[in-house]
């Protein structure tokens, strides 16, 4: 965080009682808390504010956690999150108006990103911060998908900005959603991109709109990578898809390409020797990981297709449990990768 941003955090938790009533006009004071039902002052006892320090063993003034979405934070988090702020900017100069502060000398401007662009897909990512402990961890164990929360190519966005459609009454529910952030990087590990996952507050599930997931920047060639491959590297679809196979193969890389378009145009290493691809039981990824084999094969790579056992690896996971998994992915590796991924796997 900031100086600034620091300073100002300290600022307001001197104030606590006086910024809750004033963003959180709805909740009432209890004891050395401040209870109201979320950051959007419904009432409630949810969400809980520490007015005071609680001493060397206790919490410091300002803190709060929501327990019905575990989002926490100090009270900068709460102003953005009561005002809807995007940025930190904006919510540095609303604290500076509610503590009656001046303004300082404005930075030099900075342009705003193309919509859509690697640029905005860089900011996005950048403002997010890991899982661990957030809705997403959430989300992702809700889908046996854990060990996770601090993989650099996922993060956590509590209020990600939501463009719905105007036809769809689903969409107007609210503008911002939670949302997990992936990177989308390049074979250099450089970010081209991200990919967002909108999650109902309850992190048990996807949020309730029209289209959940969307990428943005350059993907095409690009996906979200776990592990950096060398000579061997399995290639799939679908985030948890890929998630799913690293459960029972956490040292073999993996890339998730987000769409079966992306798939078959997916980039290789020039060092790959073996490919492994994660077929979805659909048309489009038959045809995706056909083609992708195909170009594979032209370039002396050895390919291996592997398949779940109904719509995708995650649905396997849910369903089967990691054992059961580990054993069906046994029988479609080369047998020196057994060794090397899943026995070493088991052994640890």
């Amino acid at each position: 965080m900031p100086e600034d941003a620091s300073d100002l955090a300290r600022r307001l938790a001197d104030q606590a009682e006086t910024v809750c009533r004033h963003y959180l006009s709805n909740g009432r004071r209890e004891g050395r808390y401040w209870l109201v039902g979320d950051t959007q002052n419904t009432p409630g006892r949810s969400l809980y504010v520490r007015l005071y320090d609680g001493g060397a063993n206790g919490g410091l003034a300002g803190k709060w956690t929501d327990a019905a979405t575990g989002e926490h934070g100090d009270l900068l988090d709460l102003i953005a999150a009561a005002r809807q702020l995007a940025t930190l900017r904006d919510t540095l100069d609303e604290a500076r108006a509610f503590l009656s502060l001046p303004r300082p000398d404005p930075p030099q401007r900075q342009l705003p990103a193309p919509t859509c662009s690697p640029e905005a897909a860089r900011r996005l990512f950048a403002m997010a911060r890991p899982i661990a402990g957030t809705l997403a961890e959430s989300y992702l164990r809700s889908r046996s998908l854990t060990g996770l929360r601090s993989h650099p190519a996922l993060r956590f966005h509590p209020h990600c900005y939501f463009r719905g459609d105007e036809d769809d009454p689903r969409d107007s529910v609210r503008s911002a959603w939670p949302a997990l952030i992936a990177a989308v990087t390049d074979l250099a590990g450089a970010q081209t991109g991200a990919h967002r996952t909108w999650l109902d507050p309850s992190g048990r599930d996807k949020a309730p709109v029209s289209t959940p997931r969307r990428a943005m920047g350059l993907l095409l060639g690009h996906g979200v990578r776990f592990g950096v491959a060398q000579d061997v590297i399995a290639a799939g679809e679908g985030i948890e898809t890929m998630l799913s196979l690293r459960t029972v193969l956490p040292a073999l890389p993996m890339v998730a390409a987000l769409s079966a378009n992306h798939l078959a145009a997916l980039s290789l290493p020039p060092t790959l020797r073996r490919l492994y691809l994660a077929r979805d039981k659909d048309a489009a990824g038959r045809a995706a990981v056909d083609t992708l084999a195909d170009r594979a094969k032209s370039d002396g790579i050895e390919t291996f297709v592997v398949d779940p056992r109904q719509g995708d690896f995650n649905d396997d996971l849910r369903a089967d449990g990691p054992q059961a998994l580990a054993a069906r992915v046994q029988d479609q590796l080369a047998p020196a990768d057994v060794v090397r991924f899943l026995d070493a796997t088991r052994a640890g």
